[in-house]
């Protein structure tokens, strides 16, 4: 499956920000069968800190919609669970996890706050989400190597362009 640009830009801000070990994009469970339909978007691991950090990522720059309210409500929900469940059954020796939701345009009102209804879920949506491109911009100043992120990559050029 390809790794989508929003997906890039959450493993690097994992990996530059958060100093993440280890990055990967849509790790599905091993096994296969019908648990292996459902993927992480990315799944990034400190191995000092024993933190993991499962991401699900949603880039629609016209705003967060899988069709309506109910259904975006309902399959966010869905992703979550799955979420959880990856880590109840595969990251038992990591201390620390956080399951983020990723997505630079989430309507405010009733679908935001219904996201904030659930349990452990990390929203980095709108200005949480700019805020982070932002603290991106700023390492991406200093860091002159190659991370192997073709995202912060780009910013990397971007921030040392000749005006």
């Amino acid at each position: 499956m390809k790794t989508e640009i929003g997906e890039y830009i959450v493993g690097a801000y994992l990996k530059v920000i958060k100093n993440c070990d280890f990055i990967d994009y849509n790790v599905r469970p091993p096994g296969g069968g019908m648990e292996g339909l459902g993927e992480m978007d990315v799944v990034g691991f400190n191995f000092k800190t024993k933190t993991a950090y499962i991401c699900e990522v949603t880039t629609h720059i016209l705003g967060l919609n899988y069709g309506d309210y109910q259904k975006t409500i309902k399959r966010v929900k869905e992703k979550h669970q799955r979420q959880k469940e990856y880590v109840k059954k595969y990251l038992e020796d990591f201390h620390e996890i956080h399951f983020m939701f990723w997505s630079p345009i989430v309507p405010e009102g009733s679908l935001t706050n219904e996201l904030k209804q659930m349990e452990k879920l990390e929203l980095v949506v709108n200005k949480e989400y700019t805020k982070c491109i932002d603290e991106l911009k700023e390492k991406a100043k200093k860091i002159a190597s190659d991370i192997g992120n073709p995202f912060f990559r780009s910013l990397q050029i971007l921030e040392r362009l000749r005006r």
